[in-house]
Parts: structure tokens; C-alpha cells; sequence
């Protein structure tokens, strides 16, 4: 049972997910991938719609701490920060590219099975 405990939290792709696996990571790193060049917070901020300021560094302090996204300092006055896709991070976007794309090919079948699902009858208890 340790060997299987210890697989669990050593695994490669749970330490990964971990850190993508959040409610703004993926589309953080969907919006830098889109965009034509580096992006200022801001305009970050902008164009997730819903996200907090708190939220939005945050999800950028994790993904510059995982080697996804690099953060350059300008010395100007006021200081200008972009953000930008590092290697990895370009290379992890090109994999969520394609499951973006199978959600969208998928997106009626998995609706239709929520609300298959949420229309059936409370099940009984076990006893």
C-alpha cells in the first residue's frame, strides 16, 4: 500500500496538473498563447472577464514558479511588467489547443448528459 501511496503523491502528471488544473491556469496561458506578443496585466485582467485582481497574480506567480510564464520588469515610470509564454508554456498550450478543440466538437454531448442526469429521480438510499 506505501508503493502505491507513494506513486500517488510523486506522480509526474498529478504534480503538473496540480498547478493547471485551476479555475484560471488554462486560460491564462489560452490567452497569452493568442495574443501577438507579450501582455500587460491589465490587459490580462480585461479580458478575463470575472477574474480578481488577487486571482489574476496569483495564477501568474504559479505559472512564473512552474517555468510556463515569464515576467519582465521595465524600469519606467511608472514600472511596466509584460507577460509572456515561456518554451514550456507554448508547449503545454499547444496540448490544451486540442483539448480545447475536442471540447468544442463535444460540448452538445456533454450538456445533453448533464441534463440527462439532473432530470432523473433522486436515487434511493442504500440500506
Amino acid at each position: 500500500m506505501d508503493t502505491v501511496q507513494s506513486y500517488l503523491t510523486a506522480c509526474p502528471a498529478r504534480t503538473v496538473l496540480d498547478a493547471l488544473a485551476n479555475k484560471w491556469s488554462l486560460l491564462v496561458l489560452s490567452s497569452l498563447r493568442r495574443h501577438d506578443g507579450p501582455m500587460r496585466f491589465n490587459e490580462l485582467r480585461r479580458l478575463l472577464e470575472g477574474i480578481t485582481q488577487k486571482s489574476l497574480t496569483q495564477t501568474l506567480r504559479t505559472l512564473e514558479r512552474d517555468g510556463l510564464v515569464d515576467r519582465a520588469v521595465y524600469p519606467t515610470v511608472p514600472p511596466r511588467v509584460e507577460y509572456s509564454l515561456t518554451g514550456l508554456g507554448t508547449q503545454v498550450g499547444d496540448m490544451f489547443n486540442v483539448l480545447g478543440e475536442w471540447a468544442e466538437e463535444h460540448v452538445g454531448e456533454i450538456l445533453a448528459a448533464r441534463e440527462a442526469f439532473d432530470s432523473r429521480p433522486a436515487p434511493e438510499p442504500v440500506r
